[in-house]
């Protein structure tokens, strides 16, 4: 009897063992599903355009998009990583920012390892230089609002920075954080056969410390839309300090074209003043000047002024006012409400 009753017990501890095992594996692992929703209406109207257009909008402060994030824990601190994030319009329902955009997967697509010694990642990622143009200026990473964004990204506004905010076929090495001090470092590959040369690569260094922050970042551009073209390099260096009754925000950036020789010079100051805990107002101004051999300089000019106020912890709404005036050509002004909910 006693036999029966130690191979009763050594047998019942083996199966809780394979039971147990799993569950004990996927506490290790997670898999996140998050991501925003935006839409603004209103009417909208650049410099030189004829008439203003009445539209309802998608992203406005914020793009939309859906993602999936997940980490699994492999011990000794190293954990392997993985994120992916669509783009999508919620006034159509289509995928992506446009036609143009991947149908699954246009805003990340990456794996890869971090540890103590940072963060390793392969894919699909959002341009570092992007990322540091949001830090410096209230209205963040806005293509819809942000004045040093659309001058600098958005084509219908002069985009002086060649290629996407998103790069493809990118290593990226994001460090951990050093007595304030984080860097990443991107390498997009061109992927053209005898031409190793033909790629992006950007840095992007960042300082935060209390209420005062700044940002460098630089770029040499050899791809766009993953063809092959004139090397533009692009320069960016921002700060903010938080001084309670306004967060001020400032940056200078240049860029130069390798062949054309056109350079631009960007320079945008603005501010955050809060109104309540749950509400602030939003201001930034920015101007770009473009010099081309050969023809007349171009001046543009853009100002945004917003409201945004929170009703809850994940869903804001906002009015703003866009002010765009480019040399030669009438004042464009744009006047839209906007909502935007995370999940």
């Amino acid at each position: 009897m006693k036999t029966k009753n130690i191979l009763r017990v050594v047998s019942t501890g083996v199966v809780l063992g394979v039971l147990t095992t799993p569950i004990l594996v996927q506490a290790q692992s997670r898999v996140e599903v998050y991501g925003l929703i935006g839409l603004y209406a209103g009417s909208t109207e650049r410099s030189g355009v004829a008439a203003p257009t009445i539209q309802e909008g998608q992203g406005g402060m914020t793009t939309s998009y859906i993602g999936f994030r997940g980490t699994e824990d492999m011990g000794n601190g190293l954990k392997a990583i993985f994120q992916l994030e669509n783009f999508f319009q919620p006034d159509t329902g289509a995928s992506g920012r446009s036609s143009t955009d991947p149908v699954a997967f246009s805003r990340n697509a990456w794996v890869g390892l971090s540890g103590n010694f940072g963060k390793f990642t392969v894919g699909r990622h959002t341009n570092q230089y992007y990322v540091a143009m949001s830090e410096v200026n209230p209205f963040q990473g806005s293509t819809a609002f942000s004045p040093l964004v659309l001058q600098s990204f958005v084509a219908n506004y002069g985009a002086t920075i060649q290629g996407d905010t998103v790069w493809d076929n990118t290593i990226q090495y994001s460090s951990p954080e050093i007595s304030g001090f984080t860097a990443n470092i991107q390498h997009s590959f061109g992927e053209v056969a005898g031409s190793d040369s033909i790629a992006n690569n950007g840095l992007h260094v960042r300082y935060d410390q209390g209420p005062f922050s700044t940002t460098f970042a630089a770029q040499r551009v050899k791809l766009v839309s993953d063809v092959p073209s004139a090397a533009q390099n692009s320069i960016l260096a921002g700060a903010s300090y938080d001084l309670g009754l306004v967060k001020i925000f400032a940056s200078a950036q240049t860029t130069q074209r390798d062949v054309s020789e056109v350079q631009s010079k960007t320079y945008q100051l603005g501010g955050s003043v809060p109104v309540t805990v749950m509400s602030s107002i939003l201001l930034s101004w920015a101007t770009t000047t473009i010099a081309q051999p050969h023809k007349n300089d171009t001046t543009r000019n853009t100002a945004a002024l917003g409201y945004d106020y929170f009703l809850s912890k994940r869903t804001d709404i906002y009015c703003t006012y866009l002010y765009d005036k480019l040399t030669a050509n009438s004042v464009g002004n744009s006047y839209v409400v906007g909502m935007r909910h995370t999940f």
